[in-house]
């Protein structure tokens, strides 16, 4: 008998079925069951596909025993101490660091490619005023198909790379118009003297005639809070991503179904319900009645931005924003009640041996929102710069599932649990019919 393999004996008849185990580069090895349910009649069940690798990939590792998170082979923290968020950009599409020349080159392409197409501001005017941001982005890439779709070959290797460098570069100018529309502020357009990060918060701020002050270390945070959620391997909104894209559906729709993914609460909103959790607490002193609440198992209260799916161990992204956090309050003066909320829950939580036994540690949501609201991004454009980091995740697994000799289109099975044979009960049943 291989030693590469798992041997699953069915006790109900004696059936043994001999499964194949594939290893990857880093991380557990997986069973590959795939021939499973044509051997043996059975399927598995995985609920939330928690134990279940849906794909190769060679973009991101996670290793949540260890609070690691790699990038094509880098860490997080190398990436995040010694590199810009475009430079992450390029790293996902291309698989490689950029030389200066290649990122100057990049750069531009993106800068010349951030203008919208005039008539798609007409879709602000047609939505309801007050719709929610990620309403108004989701449609937006949508639509964008209308607009761009007939001068590219999806299936051309060239051409998924001019829509990738297109959907990163209109995205943040969709959000800043729609954010500048929703408040009666004329249009900023994009200025092609500034970087990248620095442009957006550019668009969000400026006014005619108006200089706009933008320190330093602001636009360092928000580059970071970029960087920091740029992928995240196979979550539930890059699954939604890979599993449209098996359709052969057009990548606009693969990234604004990603959209929909992410704006759940419990995934790409959940910095906002963070910022909205610190300001219902609302001052140091009630701190201490709500860890209380949290601790006690028959209170449905929950604290918000601790503890994560993945990581058992500290989230690498936070502690990265941790020190980016406290940097931006020294030198931007920024002293809140919303502040030292968080400084008191983050103190109690790091020392109380409730917390630390469960290994809840703070994680990306809990210092992404403050350093958003820190920067003075509404409470309801979290999710929206959250996604405008994580579309390169989005088209580089894109990508890669684009280079796969065949793509095969995602259809789980189930458990069926419903009626038995119905229609037999009914032909037997005289009051029926």
């Amino acid at each position: 008998m291989s030693k590469n393999t798992v041997t699953l004996t069915d006790n109900r008849n004696g059936n043994s079925y001999e499964l194949p185990i594939l290893d990857g580069t880093k991380g557990p090895s997986v069973i590959d069951i795939s021939t499973l349910y044509k051997d043996s009649g059975l399927f598995t069940f995985d609920r939330g596909y928690t134990s279940t690798a849906m794909c190769r990939s060679a973009i991101t590792f996670i290793d949540g025993e260890k609070g690691e998170l790699m990038h094509r082979g880098y860490s997080i923290e190398w990436l995040a101490e010694n590199k810009r968020y475009l430079e992450l950009v390029y790293l996902l599409f291309y698989k490689k660091l950029p030389t200066k020349e290649e990122i100057s080159i990049f750069k531009q392409d993106l800068k010349e490619r951030s203008y919208i197409n005039e008539k798609m501001i007409n879709l602000f005017d047609a939505l309801p005023d007050k719709s929610h941001p990620m309403a108004v982005l989701q449609a937006a890439v949508a639509i964008m198909s209308a607009y761009y779709k007939r001068d590219m070959n999806i299936d051309d290797p060239a051409d998924y790379m001019e829509l990738a460098k297109r959907l990163v570069a209109k995205i943040p100018t969709i959000i800043a118009f729609y954010y500048r529309h929703s408040r009666g502020f004329p249009k900023v357009y994009p200025d092609l003297d500034r970087g990248f990060t620095e442009n957006f918060l550019y668009m969000l701020r400026a006014f005619p005639h108006n200089k706009v002050d933008l320190k330093p270390i602001e636009v360092k945070a928000f580059d970071a809070v970029l960087m920091l959620h740029a992928d995240h391997e196979q979550n539930a909104s890059t699954t939604t991503v890979r599993t449209v894209g098996s359709t052969h559906s057009h990548p606009y729709a693969c990234i604004s179904a990603g959209i929909g993914a992410l704006w759940g609460h419990a995934h790409g909103g959940a910095n906002e319900s963070v910022i909205r959790q610190l300001e219902m607490i609302g001052t140091p002193d009630r701190v201490d009645e709500f860890i209380k609440r949290a601790k006690d198992k028959n209170d449905p209260f929950r604290l918000m931005g601790f503890g994560h799916r993945v990581y058992k161990n500290f989230d690498p992204r936070a502690k990265v924003l941790r020190k980016l956090r406290d940097q931006l309050i020294d030198e931007i003066g920024i002293d809140t009640n919303l502040i030292k909320v968080a400084s008191r829950i983050e103190e109690i939580a790091l020392n109380d041996e409730y917390f630390i036994s469960r290994k809840l540690y703070p994680n990306v949501d809990f210092n992404s929102g403050l350093i958003l609201k820190a920067l003075g991004i509404p409470n309801d454009m979290f999710a929206s710069m959250f996604v405008m980091g994580r579309v390169p995740g989005w088209l580089s697994q894109w990508m890669e599932l684009k280079s796969q000799d065949m793509i095969k289109i995602v259809r789980p099975r189930q458990l069926y649990i419903g009626p038995k044979d119905a229609d037999d009960e009914a032909n037997r049943d005289p009051h029926i019919g």
